[in-house]
């Protein structure tokens, strides 16, 4: 049939749909490849060369460089020396302990002077009243003071020379610690130099100090300069250049702190050996540094990171500002007690405030119970204010 015809194939027609059809060569994606390949290198550079400036953070995540930091691969754990493995389980080991308990709770004033104390008489009135709370130690390191009230009388220690911004500063702190660590009475100690004098009564810094669990030890982070540019690679590799702080070195501090200070002989060989004045051209002060970074790294959580004797740095010069007899008012007095935030100034060129409340168990409260840089002719204004300005 006709019909039937028309629909049967020849090997003809076989061998034409056996054939390839030509087809167009392929396109590879090389835009992608391009595009994985500058990713690639873009997370390589951003890893090897982390940005340093908060733009460039911002640049590459909203979050910032906190955020960046998270999804790179964290830097492998470094193994601890024998030195500081040992050191490490001297320091837990005291701060897991129970405080010691006594029945009569005493406060350590620990005088740093170079000889007689000016506010001698000051501090006789701070006192009166409150025997058996407390305990005075002397260190004077160029004279043998002459004492005028009955607290101080037979209460120096050995000394030695001390000189501004060496380790014999630390030297000295530390020789302090270990007389009034004598006493087991001793719950909470006090550095004080000679021109320092009490903000408030017996009672309300025996209630600061006593019923709270932290030392008060000043401590920032400062990238300029005076802070950070002082360190030393030679101290790598306990303490890095991350970890390194600054500080006022008026601290008042509990006994766990002042035990764990007195046993340290790791990390204040380090500041005795690497931070000197001239030091790879650099002008490193061991007080300002040495208890702020190693508090910073051994406990953290156990220190206000300011300080409770109040200096005022205002005037942005070498050493704080001083008052004399015209300066001292009721106002100025006032003014110190009422200050509840710490301010800490970096010395880079942006000098950015670090401005911190400061709280006491939680709660916000005036920072400061003492205050220094007072010169002896002040005595007889402060005597005469004391009564009304210890009562804020």
């Amino acid at each position: 049939m006709k019909t039937a015809k028309g629909w049967r194939l020849g090997m003809g027609d076989v061998q034409i749909l056996a054939g390839h059809r030509p087809r167009p060569p392929l396109k590879k994606p090389v835009w992608i490849i391009v595009l994985v390949c500058l990713v690639s290198m873009f997370l390589i550079c951003a890893y090897v060369y982390p940005p340093r400036g908060s733009a460039a953070c911002y640049m590459l995540s909203s979050r910032g460089c906190k955020a960046l930091s998270d999804w790179l691969p964290p830097d492998p754990a470094r193994e601890f020396t024998d030195e500081e493995m040992a050191s490490r389980v001297v320091i837990k080991d005291i701060l897991n302990a129970p405080p010691l308990q006594t029945k009569n709770p005493k406060i350590a004033f620990m005088f740093l002077s170079p000889g007689s104390l000016p506010f001698e008489k000051l501090w006789d009135k701070f006192f009166q009243g409150h025997e058996g709370r407390f305990t005075v130690y002397v260190h004077a390191s160029k004279e043998k003071p002459v004492h005028v009230s009955r607290y101080f009388i037979d209460q120096d220690i050995r000394s030695d020379q001390v000189v501004w911004g060496k380790i014999s500063m630390i030297d000295a702190e530390r020789r302090l610690l270990a007389n009034a660590l004598k006493d087991p009475d001793n719950q909470h100690f006090v550095l004080l130099s000679d021109s320092c004098v009490p903000l408030h009564t017996f009672d309300y810094v025996y209630d600061y100090l006593m019923h709270t669990n932290i030392s008060y030890i000043d401590c920032f982070y400062d990238p300029g300069p005076h802070g950070n540019g002082r360190y030393s690679d030679h101290m790598l590799p306990e303490i890095e250049k991350k970890d390194f702080r600054k500080g006022a070195q008026w601290f008042t501090m509990k006994r766990q702190h002042a035990l764990i200070l007195m046993a340290d002989s790791l990390y204040y060989s380090k500041f005795r050996d690497y931070c000197k004045q001239g030091l790879d051209g650099k002008n490193c002060i061991a007080d300002e540094h040495y208890i702020p970074t190693f508090f910073s790294m051994v406990d953290p959580g156990g220190i206000a990171t300011w300080s409770v004797t109040h200096v005022d740095w205002s005037e942005r010069k070498w050493h704080p500002k001083s008052y004399r007899a015209q300066d001292v008012t009721f106002e100025l007095l006032k003014n110190i007690t009422s200050i509840d935030v710490s301010i800490h100034v970096t010395s880079d060129d942006k000098h950015e405030e670090q401005v911190r409340a400061c709280l006491w168990n939680g709660v916000k409260r005036p920072c400061y119970l003492f205050a220094r840089k007072f010169y002896p002719e002040t005595l007889d204004n402060l005597l005469h204010l004391f009564s009304n300005y210890t009562t804020f």
